[in-house]
């Protein structure tokens, strides 16, 4: 399709252009993830801990203040993937980050 082409927007019910019907498809799939205060996190990320974790099944404590560097989406609007040494699979929880 070139960008003179016009489709029909079934949710709309309006005709568009394809490519902006293209680029409204593509900004769908996608989550936003948003931090403790409302700053939009993004893949390789660094983040600061506002809270003291206790760790499920690693017997340890994350303190407030510890930075995760690197982080990963998920999908979930409201979890993130992350590395931290001594902890595999660690899977944080938004809200109790802050973008560094």
């Amino acid at each position: 399709m070139s960008d003179d082409d016009y489709v029909y927007d079934e949710d709309t019910g309006e005709w568009v252009s394809a490519a902006e019907l293209f680029a409204k498809r593509e900004l769908a799939g996608q989550v936003e993830v948003r931090d403790a205060v409302g700053n939009l996190l993004a893949d390789g990320d660094q983040v600061t801990l506002i809270k003291d974790l206790d760790v499920k099944g690693a017997g340890q404590t994350l303190k407030r203040g510890t930075l995760i560097k690197s982080i990963r989406l998920t999908g979930d609007p409201q979890e993130i993937d992350c590395r931290y040494e001594g902890i595999k699979g660690l899977v944080l929880r938004a809200e109790f980050v802050r973008k560094r």
